[in-house]
């Protein structure tokens, strides 16, 4: 996929121009985008798991 920079004078253009670009794109380029976003997202999750133990502590309350 190619990085493009562009720069807009309004939110509203930028997101017309998200549309156009991603209607541009075949059903078949659309699934991979997500899918590339999926493995991601769980890529991030297993990195998080692996890096943070869980802490935890037990404390008994005292009665009154």
């Amino acid at each position: 996929m190619e990085k493009v920079v562009r720069k807009f004078h309004s939110f509203d253009e930028a997101d017309r121009a998200d549309r156009e670009y991603y209607r541009s794109l075949t059903p078949q380029q659309r699934l991979d985008l997500l899918l590339d976003l999926i493995a991601r997202q769980r890529e991030s999750l297993d990195e998080a798991s692996q890096r943070f133990e869980r802490v935890y502590r037990i404390i008994k309350l005292g009665e009154s």
